[in-house]
């Protein structure tokens, strides 16, 4: 994907401004009760109104970002490309589409090409990642039943 190649970790600078933006704006974001706050820019004096759920976000961004976490912000309405989808859920673009074609993910049509919802590939990623982890456990339990794993 095109997005993931532009993705960096933040510097330590702006990790540390990070911080403290994010602590400032968690203590604010506790004492407001309008839906659509407004925000001064202090170089330009500008007022902006934002939505209050866009500020959490922000405060959630900039928490990341303090952290060293690289950040990406998909649409969860975004259609994907077979390729992108691939991508996203490090398979090859065949194996993603026999799981389309058997229906284990919802896919739409466009022509002649597949589009899959941003959101049906996250809960599929999801749903595989708590099959696993499933599946570790219970080998881990095998192998403590049989005396070859010490707890």
């Amino acid at each position: 994907m095109e997005a993931e190649a532009r993705i960096s970790r933040p510097t330590k600078e702006e990790q540390r401004v990070a911080k403290e933006s994010y602590e400032a704006l968690s203590a604010t974001l506790e004492s407001l009760h309008a839906t659509n706050p407004e925000i001064e820019i202090e170089e330009t004096s500008e007022k902006i109104r934002v939505p209050l759920k866009a500020l959490k976000l922000l405060a959630t961004i900039l928490k990341a970002t303090s952290q060293g976490k690289p950040i990406s912000i998909v649409p969860i309405a975004t259609e994907m490309t077979t390729q992108a989808a691939s991508e996203l859920l490090g398979c090859s673009r065949p194996h993603l589409i026999s799981l389309l074609e058997s229906g284990e993910i919802p896919f739409i049509k466009v022509g002649k090409h597949r589009r899959i919802k941003f959101e049906d590939i996250t809960q599929y990623k999801a749903h595989m990642y708590s099959k696993q982890r499933a599946r570790i456990i219970d080998m881990m339990k095998m192998d403590e039943d049989l005396g070859l794993y010490d707890s």
